[in-house]
């Protein structure tokens, strides 16, 4: 005869923590868990060095086209007219006598300067930075291939992740350029536990997503808060 072989996929209790009595009233243990981790060393890029995207610019730039086109053209109209022997146009004769005028330390004048300045400056930060901060550069593997992964994207995978995990009941994800911060909220498990398998798994999850500079990580797990 041969003996009955119980099922290879058994169903078994996941084990749970028991609350501290205290009277009538049921409280869990602990209320929070964090913690916080260097970001790990970035791996060796055979394909050469993966640096961040470069924004083309194209609104600012067409802006200032657009603005230095249409003066230049109407003050070499105006030019080209008073040499045909025309009076100049009304807004440079103004401006002119302005300009002759006003002492430097007039309001005006420093207002201008100021302005000048300021969209001056705007665009020299425009020129010098990448923009494109949304995009997080993939690690190259392949020369002449380059990838950047967005970072609204990045953080959905994360937190399809985190919510897998046992015990968690919501998840926020805040993915930075330097640092990820994520926020989750558990209703059974120990926290720090359940924070021990989210660090896990999001460090496993931010290995997995081949970013050039893989951020630190920060997690804090709390309970819900009690209704009433």
């Amino acid at each position: 005869m041969t003996e009955p072989h119980e099922p290879e996929h058994r169903t078994q209790r996941l084990p749970t923590t028991r609350p501290v009595e205290q009277g009538t009233v049921l409280e869990l243990d602990q209320s929070a868990s964090s913690a916080a981790y260097d970001p790990a060393p970035a791996q060796q890029e055979s394909g050469g060095r993966a640096g961040r995207f470069w924004s083309a610019r194209r609104v600012p730039a067409a802006i200032l086209a657009l603005v230095i086109l249409g003066g230049t053209g109407l003050l070499l109209y105006d030019v080209a007219a008073v040499r045909a022997g025309h009076p100049a146009m009304r807004w440079r004769r103004t401006l002119a006598d302005e300009l002759a005028g006003r002492p430097l330390d007039d309001v005006w004048v420093l207002a201008g300067a100021a302005a000048a300045v300021a969209i001056g400056l705007w665009l020299l930060v425009l020129a010098v930075t990448p923009g494109l901060r949304a995009l997080l550069p993939m690690r190259r593997d392949r020369p002449g291939v380059r990838a950047g992964l967005d970072r609204a994207a990045a953080a959905l995978v994360l937190r399809d992740r985190a919510i897998e995990v046992s015990g968690v009941r919501s998840v926020r994800v805040r993915m930075g350029r330097g640092k990820v911060g994520v926020r989750a909220v558990s209703h059974f498990r120990e926290l720090d536990d359940v924070r021990a398998d989210l660090d896990t798994v999001l460090g496993t999850g931010i290995k997995d997503l081949g970013l050039a500079r893989p951020p630190s990580l920060s997690v804090h797990v709390r309970r819900p808060a009690k209704k009433g």
